[in-house]
Formats: C-alpha cells, structure tokens, sequence
C-alpha cells in the first residue's frame, strides 16, 4: 500500500512540474460533483463560464482521457471503477482534483 501513496505522490509532483507555467493562483469556484461518480457523468462547474479542457489519469500517470468541455457536464462512463487523477485547464489557469469512479 505504501508503493501506491508513493506512485501517486511522484504523479501529482511530475504532472505539477511537467506543465506549462499557468497564471498564479488555481481556477476559481472550482467544483467537482458528485465524487464519487456513481452514474458515469461528473459536473465540473467554475464561476466563468469559457470552456475547459480535461484531462484524466490513472494512478500509473497514464492519461486516459482527455477533453474540452463547454459547459459543466463530463462523461465518465467509458472509465473503469477506480481513483483517478482530475486536471482542469481554464483561462491559463489549471486546478488538480482527485476523482473517483465506482
């Protein structure tokens, strides 16, 4: 167990590292629900309103899904049941969230 909290500490630091640099500061109103993601669709919800790109990666730092969305819904049913890694880029901005899918 302590392998995966490792793997997962060394993908969040090179995801965080291996980026363009975003604008100071984490997307605002950022919300991510429901979480756990029961019904295949999770919302990602910002006080503006542009559109969003998201990208999604399993533990191992395999990108498994990668969009743009314009509003707040995003299809999830395609992922296996699992903790994934939830990164939303908005406006040179970005915000790392963990998502679960059951």
């Amino acid at each position: 167990m302590k392998h995966l909290y490792l793997v997962i500490t060394l993908f969040c630091i090179s995801v965080a590292y291996g980026q363009e640099a975003p604008a100071q500061g984490e997307i605002d109103g950022l919300k991510l629900y429901p979480n756990p993601v029961t019904d295949g669709r999770v919302f990602v919800s910002t006080k503006d309103y542009s559109p969003k790109q998201i990208s999604i990666y399993d533990v191992l730092g395999t990108q498994v899904l990668k969009t743009s969305i314009t509003g707040d819904a995003l299809l999830v049913s395609e992922l296996d049941a699992g903790v994934y890694v939830l990164r939303v880029y908005q406006n040179k901005r970005v915000a790392t969230r963990k998502l679960i899918v059951k």
